[in-house]
């Protein structure tokens, strides 16, 4: 049997500063309206003007309102909501009318009060956790993130749901007190219609530039933010010991440490600081362009961007922060350990440049393992059973 279509779901979420909850949110909306579910999106933010209409009252052409809420701090790691933001979201629910609340926490203390709010709402609470970690606890930013699930367990065990990402995450948090029941694991999914390798005819505008730009070089690629858990040193170090003859290492996107880490390598041939790349399509195409994927994080959730150049046929190497070891493991990538990674990278880096058969076949196996296991229509469906699920129990009670 079907299980109850969910018409109106209330999306708390964030849609600034760039981040993976950002990307999350968005294109899990987005496929759930292709779907016939309406989404009211919430999230912190400056309210433009009303002109005439309060804000997140819609249009009256059935378009999904969206709901600012007022913040005093908003960084891609928490937020800070300014005193009135719980006073609006409660106004903003009883005003909708929601089916259900869906929350891509963004680690901010409205994440603790839900709970209680929608309880007294009578909505079902759904929470979607994905602070970054590394199960092993083997360097200081995962001890610092281990705090942050010690610190959520006790209010995440009154949500109706918690999705995670891994089978680890659900195992830490069970450890820590939430009951196994309230426990969904329902991993990051990708459209490998959107990330696929570059077709053999009709490549697009942005790949033919790319192409023509790195000519007679051979990629290696690291796209995501440049920040301290993200280990962007640890690469840089071993591409510097190794400076592998034809290839060319891009380095995608921003973040506090890029300014530091581009100055002090000087100006290097081999090495291209991109920055942040606000286009979908060109993202596609480095992807369909790089010949190696490269994330060496210290910790992670699960990260959009590996599955992305999973998707994508780019052969992928990764640490075993979070849940990418598990995403990799039996032969769709190479997974080394947060410990030592600038010489494990020093090791492979030469491997990888002289065996492109290898790269080759390891773009194939990341592509099958992404369309068996991560697809964003396969979360998707996980989504609407659970949804389904927690509004059929309602209704019966």
């Amino acid at each position: 049997m079907r299980p109850h279509l969910v018409t109106h779901i209330a999306w708390l979420g964030k849609k600034s500063p760039f981040c993976g909850n950002v990307t999350y949110g968005l294109a899990t909306t987005e496929a759930l309206r292709q779907r016939g579910h309406q989404i009211s999106f919430i999230h912190f933010d400056t309210p433009a003007p009303a002109l005439g209409r309060s804000a997140g009252s819609g249009d009256g052409l059935g378009h999904s309102p969206e709901v600012t809420l007022p913040y005093l701090v908003k960084s891609q790691v928490y937020t800070i909501p300014s005193p009135g933001a719980q006073r609006e979201l409660r106004e903003s629910l009883e005003r909708m009318q929601p089916e259900l609340v869906h929350a891509s926490l963004t680690l901010s203390p409205l994440d603790f009060r839900l709970p209680d709010l929608c309880q007294q709402l009578g909505l079902p609470l759904v929470a979607t956790f994905h602070p970054a970690f590394d199960a092993s606890l083997r360097n200081l930013a995962a001890g610092t993130q281990q705090l942050t699930y010690q610190l959520y367990a006790p209010s995440l065990a009154r949500y109706d749901r918690v999705i995670v990402f891994s089978d680890l995450q659900a195992e830490m948090l069970a450890r820590l007190g939430v009951k196994e029941e309230r426990l969904a694991v329902i991993p990051n999914g990708v459209d490998p219609d959107c990330w696929c390798p570059a077709p053999s005819l009709g490549i697009s505008p942005e790949l033919a530039e790319l192409r023509q730009r790195f000519a007679g070089t051979r990629v290696f690629l690291y796209m995501g933010r440049v920040a301290t858990e993200k280990n962007v040193e640890a690469l840089l170090k071993a591409w510097r010991l190794v400076r592998p003859d034809g290839c060319t290492l891009v380095v995608v996107g921003d973040g506090p440490l890029r300014q530091t880490l581009q100055q002090a390598g000087g100006i290097e041939a081999d090495v291209v600081w991109w920055g942040y790349e606000p286009s979908l399509s060109r993202r596609v195409a480095m992807l369909q362009l790089a010949e190696v994927f490269i994330l060496p994080s210290l910790v992670e959730g699960l990260s959009l961007a590996l599955l992305e150049a999973m998707a994508s046929g780019t052969a992928c190497v990764a640490t075993d922060a979070g849940a990418d070891g598990e995403v990799l493991e039996g032969g769709a990538g190479i997974v080394i350990s947060t410990q030592g990674v600038t010489t494990q990278l020093r090791t492979l880096l030469p491997v990888l440049r002289d065996q492109p058969v290898l790269t080759a076949e390891l773009g194939r196996r990341a592509r099958e393992r992404a369309l068996e296991r991560y697809t964003l229509s396969g979360n998707i469906d996980a989504l609407e059973a659970l949804y389904g699920s927690l509004t059929t129990s309602r209704q019966a009670a």
